[in-house]
Formats: structure tokens, sequence, C-alpha cells
């Protein structure tokens, strides 16, 4: 991982996506949050986004779906206080970035502000985490369907018990461009890929399913044969072993988490009740618990956006912040919460770069990253694994 300067690269590319198709520069950014500060408010920022993608699923091998969409456009947010007013377009260009800028000052009518809005805009630092290119360029229509071609080959090929099998290969090309009323301006180039399979197996009459996948914030070169075959086997292993399951027993037992999909259940019961808003509100079972026992003993519980081609990673968050790795839940203790700038300045505590968005056309939120918790040294028998369990967002 490298701290870099964001204003060589990405930013280049976000002014070359967003801005300059519509003859935008940063005076006219400038000019759209001055507009906001006519009246009276605390902080203002412009999101841009634009981001393609495309979808390919094949079953009983031939491809039966396809998509691939486009969509682009900038939200203009004003905070004043604890009072926030949005508005967004699915339109770039001067006029409607005004009329959005004028409609958010509606929240503090009354004079200017304290606060005022910088002069001009100077880049930000971010993180280099991923390559900052296209996915979707990276192959043509042709090998994308041969790709998914020979996955299926490659899971029909290890057990004659396997007698379907559905592949899908999906790709996001996402750029985002952040302009602040404090002067910041920063950028991301988000790509994003996945190959996904599922298999199912039959015997005696009886049919299971089996999965498998992966992917990140990478280039569909990433899934070369070695990387197929490795999805393959474990879908194919998955399937076949439940056609040997037998029914679990009743009662309470003893349950241990391995790395995978038992992340999501951290994901749920434990990652949203530490996103700082919902503990601003006291709505979260561990608001008003920080320094206090909250799990066992051995018990770490990390939120990291910063791990090199992850699929919850990010070079900067959806408010311009270079993303960081906090420790939430450390030896069982509650040590922070995950925190955007609204949440983070009403509760005093410093920005966690986890501000995210669902889209130009939503409001930022605290939100999580690579969530994950640490394997329990030291209150495990010597011959469990010491791994983790995880669920990247």
């Amino acid at each position: 991982m490298k701290l870099v300067d964001e204003g060589i690269d990405r930013l280049a590319i976000a002014r070359q996506r967003l801005l300059e198709p519509s003859g935008l520069d940063e005076r006219d950014l400038t000019r759209a949050l001055a507009e906001v500060f006519e009246h009276k408010v605390d902080y203002a920022d412009l999101y841009f986004q634009y981001t393609r993608s495309e979808g390919w699923s094949l079953e009983e091998g031939i491809v039966k779906s396809g998509s691939f969409s486009i969509e682009q456009g900038v939200g203009v947010r004003a905070v004043a206080g604890e009072k926030t007013a949005f508005a967004y377009s699915d339109e770039i260009n001067a006029g409607a970035l005004l009329s959005a800028a004028r409609a958010t000052r509606s929240i503090a009518r009354s004079g200017a502000g304290r606060v005022k809005v910088a002069s001009a805009m100077s880049p930000g630092t971010g993180r280099d985490l991923f390559f900052a290119g296209d996915p979707i360029a990276g192959l043509d229509s042709t090998a994308k369907v041969a790709l998914l071609e020979r996955i299926e080959r490659m899971a029909r090929a290890r057990d004659p018990r396997v007698v379907q099998v559905m592949a899908g290969l999906a790709a996001e090309y996402d750029v985002v461009l952040v302009a602040r009323s404090d002067g910041l301006m920063a950028a991301d180039v988000r790509p994003l890929v996945r190959v996904s399979l599922t298999v199912i197996a039959e015997s005696h009459g009886r049919r299971e399913q089996g999965h498998s996948g992966g992917g990140g914030r990478l280039e569909l070169g990433y899934f070369d044969d070695a990387m197929l075959e490795q999805y393959a086997r474990e879908a194919v292993d998955a399937a076949l072993l439940n056609l040997e399951a037998r029914p679990a027993p009743g009662g309470a037992m003893t349950v241990v988490c391995g790395p995978g999909w038992p992340g999501v259940l951290l994901h749920e019961a434990i990652g949203h009740g530490l996103e700082g808003d919902f503990n601003r509100k006291g709505s979260s079972a561990f608001a008003g618990k920080l320094g206090q026992r909250v799990a066992a003993p051995g018990v770490t519980v990390v939120d990291d956006g910063t791990i090199a081609n992850r699929r919850g990673s990010l070079n900067i968050d959806d408010e311009g912040n270079a993303t960081q790795r906090n420790v939430l839940i450390e030896d069982g203790i509650l040590r922070g919460y995950l925190q955007d700038t609204l949440n983070a300045r009403l509760m005093k505590v410093p920005v966690t770069g986890n501000g995210r968005r669902e889209s130009f056309a939503h409001l930022p939120m605290p939100r999580m990253t690579n969530t994950f918790m640490l394997g329990a040294i030291g209150i495990r028998p010597r011959s469990w694994p010491r791994s983790s369990v995880g669920c990247m967002r």
C-alpha cells in the first residue's frame, strides 16, 4: 500500500470522464459551492460519478443473459448544524450543477454564515490500492463468453455426478470525483470484477448445490486457468459433500466459524451496529459503550479499507477522505465506531474514512469497507487454524 498524490492519475481520469465532456472545470465547481454558501451553511460538497457495468451468465452451455448499463450524475450536499439538504441530477453540466446548488441552500435562508467556501481547489491525498483501468475493456465479448465456457467444462470434468453448471461474469468501471467547500478535490477510479459458479450434483435421486467464485478490484486477466480450476474444484467439492450430508441434530452446541461466509454473520450482527449514525442516535446495542467489554477476550474486529485489490477497499471514501484501518473491538473491548464527516463532527471524534454513498443520487453514510474478525489467538486449542472471518463490502 502506498500513499499517493491523488492529483496525479485518478484526478486526471476523473476530469476527463466527468468534467471535460460538459466543458466544466474547477472554476465551475467553486462557483457552484459559492452558490450554496450564499446562505448560512457549514459545509457543502459535490459528488460526481460515472459507472459502466456489464454482466454475462451461462447455463446449460449457452449464454442465457447479458446486461450493459451506464449511469452518471452529480449530487450536491449542504450541511448546516444537524440539517442536511441534498439535490442531484443525472445530467452533468453547468446549468444542472447550479440548479442543484440553489436547491440545497434552502436549509439556511437567513444571511451568510461565518464559514466561507474556499476560493480554489487543491488535490487531496489518497491511496494506491488497485489499478486505475477499465476492466470491461480488458477482454472482448468473445473472450468473456469463452471464459464462462471454460469454467463450465472444468466443473463438469471433475465428476460425472455434476448435472448442471451455472456461471456468471460481472465487471464494473466506476469513476468518482469529490469537490468540497474546504477546497479539497479528490478522485478515485474503482474497477470491480467477479466470477461466480454454481454446480448441481445428482446421486440416487438426490440433488445438491455447491457454490464458489471470487474477484475484487482487479483486471479480468486475474481469472486465469488456475483460478478457474480452483473455483470449479471448490464448487464441485461442496456439492458432492452436500450429497453425503445428514440432518444436524437439534439442541445447543458449540459453533466454530472459519474464514468465508461466516463473515456475513459478523457483517450483519456486529458491523452495522458499529456504524456511527446508529450510535449517535442511540439505536445500536453498542451505543455509549466505548471502553467497555462487549465481546469475549480474544475477539478483535477490524474494518480495513486499505487492503490491496479487495472488493471493499477504496483509495478515498465517498467524501474524499483517505481510507484507514480501524480497530473497532480489541480483545473484547469496544474501541471505536465507523464515521463519516457529519457523524464524526456531531460526535466530536475523528473521521475514519467510512463515508459511503449508494450512488451520486444518495447521501453519504458511515458504512463498512472490509470488515473481519482476527483469529482468536491465545484462546483456541493449538490445533485450530490461525485464520479470520470477514465480509468484504
